[in-house]
């Protein structure tokens, strides 16, 4: 069973980066697309931002463009999501997830996913 592991959340102050890592395990990695995902308190998870198996192309939602940066490295079975300029409108727990096909910004789309890491942001 392919097993996703998030790391790196915590409090942070605005204007704060932080740095989220996603490990799997017992998965072909490389052959992923991975993809991060948010949920923040009473609202519906969502799209954050994806890339494909070799880095070649990279999708970010339109609140995070600019701010985040998300990278893999296929050596280590790790997914990373920097997020520079943190604001409170970020704050949620945030989801790794993985597909056997091409990027997409779809939940439905993924196959496997992980069990989030909280990141809270204040003012």
């Amino acid at each position: 069973q392919v097993q996703l592991v998030e790391a790196g959340g915590g409090l942070v102050q605005t204007g704060d980066s932080l740095t989220l890592s996603c490990e799997v395990f017992r998965g072909t990695f490389s052959m992923y697309t991975m993809a991060w995902f948010r949920q923040a308190p009473g609202k519906e998870r969502e799209f954050v931002s994806t890339i494909s198996w070799d880095s070649g192309l990279k999708i970010y939602a339109d609140s995070v463009k600019g701010r985040f940066t998300i990278s893999r490295e296929n050596g280590a079975n790790v997914v990373r999501l920097q997020m520079d300029s943190l604001n409170v409108e970020d704050t949620a727990v945030y989801y790794c997830a993985a597909r056997r096909a091409g990027p997409s910004r779809y939940q439905r789309d993924y196959d496997y996913w992980g069990q989030g890491t909280q990141v809270t942001v204040s003012s």
